[in-house]
């Protein structure tokens, strides 16, 4: 893999995507940069100006991420207007399509002939769009292009909670490094980073919750502290999760929903995580993902160094924590993250692709 190119990184959230130009042989710091709000939220806004108009809906595109556009579907069916959408966009709402239809979304094979109808093209990321913009500032477009989104999984019959904390469990088992979750060709249950490559065909993906966290561990302060031990928490705006790292290995893995968590309870958990004393049980039935811890950990650790990051850090002033700015920027850290897995990956295979 050829680093001179660069690589244009995207981290799409919930609320924002952010948007780095990496170049080799350039400080970070002067490297271009974007916050842009995300696809879904942007999409959001389209749903609602449709129901204000009183239209129709007819969703094309691919799979994405809900919140914001799952919201907006809701009220604009409230307010008794109708949504029609293709397969694939229909299965952001739920990987069970019978799920979807019974939120009142109608499944078609193509655009309905009816009047007034607003067609929105679904998809996490609008290359061309980003493209555009770079190109108003004369910026040349990298030749490696990498996008973290968080994704659960396909699993229409089963929780997709669980389903999704297998990827962490699988990689407490494989013992590699979180590097280890960027794909340029991602496992098939992964649709939503499928659709990504559909779209931008080559692009490298990752989840955003592992780019986060290895985004972090380039601050500075964390670097130096990772051969102690680590617990290293990405509060993100739908999910929070924490990961306990010595030096390259992962000793444990736990994930929640932000929206359950506050201070002291977040402090509690975090705790007993580090001392192998909170089970995947309790976080599960709490409605979170799961939490899973090697055995042995407690000794390896103790991981008393926090690391936070994340755009809900500020509601958690009250853990203390070493609040981590890679490269004085914390809104990149899920960017400065996915450089990282590429490198990491280009040392790996010098010659060649994954």
């Amino acid at each position: 893999m050829d680093l001179s190119r660069g690589i244009l990184a995207v981290d799409v959230g919930s609320g924002t995507q952010d948007i780095l130009v990496w170049r080799q042989g350039i400080n970070t710091e002067n490297c271009p940069k974007m916050i842009l709000p995300s696809a879904t939220t942007t999409l959001a806004t389209l749903i609602d100006r449709a129901t204000e108009k009183g239209h129709d809906i007819f969703l094309s595109g691919m799979t994405m991420g809900g919140g914001p556009c799952s919201r907006a579907i809701k009220n604009h069916l409230r307010a008794g207007l109708k949504v029609f959408a293709l397969r694939e966009p229909a299965l952001t709402f739920h990987d069970d399509l019978k799920k979807v239809e019974g939120m009142g979304v109608q499944i078609v094979d193509s655009k309905p002939d009816m009047e007034p109808i607003t067609e929105l093209e679904m998809g996490d990321i609008h290359l061309e769009a980003i493209h555009r913009a770079l190109g108003l500032f004369h910026v040349a477009i990298p030749g490696i292009g990498a996008v973290s989104v968080q994704d659960h999984g396909f699993s229409p019959t089963k929780s997709n909670r669980a389903f999704r904390f297998r990827q962490w469990t699988d990689l407490l088992r494989s013992e590699n490094g979180l590097e280890s979750l960027l794909y340029q060709t991602p496992p098939e249950h992964l649709t939503r980073m499928k659709a990504i490559s559909k779209r931008v065909p080559g692009a490298w993906v990752m989840d955003t919750s592992a780019s986060a966290i290895l985004g972090a561990l380039q601050d500075p302060w964390a670097a130096s502290k990772r051969e102690e031990g680590v617990t290293t928490v990405n509060i993100g705006n739908e999910h929070t999760v924490a990961a306990l790292i010595k030096g390259q290995k992962v000793w444990g893995i736990y994930e929640h929903h932000t929206s359950l968590l506050d201070p002291v309870k977040l402090k509690d958990h975090l705790d007993r995580f580090r001392k192998e004393g909170l089970t995947n049980h309790e976080i599960f039935e709490d409605m979170g993902h799961g939490c899973q811890v090697i055995p042995g950990a407690r000794k390896a650790g103790p991981f008393k160094h926090l690391i936070i990051t994340g755009p809900n850090r500020e509601r958690f002033l009250g853990l203390n924590g070493h609040m981590a700015a890679p490269f004085g920027d914390m809104m990149l850290t899920g960017c400065f993250g996915l450089v990282e897995a590429v490198r990491q990956k280009a040392l790996d295979h010098p010659y060649g692709t994954a």
